[in-house]
């Protein structure tokens, strides 16, 4: 096959999606020296591809779809339709893109792709980011990673510097572990009483403890500063997605559902404990973090109640001791590192 010179890969939904796409990026790097990758996204992503070293360009999805690739150095040669977009399929095709890749289970992808790819995300057991490198077989190259070669092929290393105010919250004389209670939707959610519980838990002696989430999530995670009056700092809201990136590179841990920040801090290689219900195809087999501290919570079973919403009685089976004997084995395996 043609060595391509310009690929853009396509992936417009969620943070941690984005985050599990990355190895793609790296994988095409390693093959093909000196090639260019666009990454095609949603605005509130572009944090995360800035800060990956495997790719050269972001291009924001709305402005591809009035300007086509007006606004980056170079047309691509290809395009991989990693999240399939009926939309940009169609118009990946009228902008002439020699080469353009995406999976066969979507009708539309027959009429705007040229090659296609044929295997089923929903009945697979592998995970999201193996899932991904499936759309590199076209190119016949190594795309059966295992998932510890993965979490190295992520690349985050191009953060910010963290601004002085949010540097200064950082007490370096203990373990500083965020709580991201709320997941956007994306995932089932443990309960605040449990986060209030896990905070009760931790000796505020050793742990520093930030409640994390967006401006939006604030009035909904009121109580649980409230509850644990004295024992947490309230971040919600108050810096941009690239700093928060730089601020959890500067914690130790994070625990959360699955949820955009959890990714993050696995591919940060911190702590990140992810909590999780046994249904597919939402289960850790599809989403665990990657990363060489990371952990997952769940129950070894397989559910399927809460599938039509509702609260997750499996993944609240889960108890914040479990959570909080992990952290102190962490703190104190950090805390004496560090002394």
């Amino acid at each position: 096959m043609h060595h391509p010179e310009v690929i853009c890969i396509s992936r417009t939904d969620s943070i941690g999606d984005v985050i599990l796409t990355l190895p793609v990026a790296a994988a095409l790097k390693k093959t093909f020296p000196g090639v260019r990758i666009i990454f095609l996204g949603r605005e509130y992503t572009r944090p995360i591809v800035n800060a990956c070293v495997h790719l050269d360009e972001f291009l924001e999805v709305n402005d591809f779809y009035n300007n086509g690739f007006a606004s980056v150095s170079q047309k691509p040669d290809c395009i991989l339709h990693v999240f399939p977009v009926k939309k940009i399929a169609w118009k990946a095709k009228q902008l002439g893109i020699p080469l353009r890749i995406g999976t066969a289970g979507r009708w539309y992808h027959w009429f705007t792709c040229n090659k296609r790819v044929q295997f089923s995300r929903r009945k697979s057991d592998l995970h999201e980011a193996q899932l991904n490198l499936k759309l590199l077989q076209p190119f016949q190259i190594k795309t059966d990673y295992s998932l510890q070669e993965l979490a190295s092929l992520i690349g985050l290393e191009k953060t910010e510097q963290l601004k002085p105010e949010f540097a200064a919250l950082l007490n370096k004389d203990k373990y500083k572990l965020i709580l991201h209670p709320r997941s956007q939707g994306s995932a089932r959610e443990w309960s605040q009483q449990h986060f209030a519980e896990l905070v009760n838990r931790l000796d505020t002696e050793k742990f520093q403890i930030f409640i994390s989430g967006t401006a939006a999530d604030k009035a909904f995670l009121q109580p649980l500063p409230d509850a644990v009056k004295g024992k947490v700092t309230d971040i919600t809201g108050a810096m941009s997605l690239s700093q928060f990136i730089s601020f959890i590179k500067q914690c130790d841990g994070l625990v959360a559902n699955s949820t955009g920040p959890l990714h993050i801090a696995a591919a940060l290689g911190r702590d990140a404990l992810g909590i999780y219900p046994p249904m597919r195809p939402i289960h850790p087999g599809r989403w665990a973090p990657l990363g060489p501290k990371a952990k997952v919570f769940v129950l070894d079973k397989e559910c399927s109640g809460c599938r039509k919403g509702g609260t997750c009685h499996c993944i609240n089976a889960i108890l914040p001791e479990a959570i909080s004997e992990e952290l102190c084995k962490r703190a104190t395996a950090d805390l004496h590192s560090k002394s």
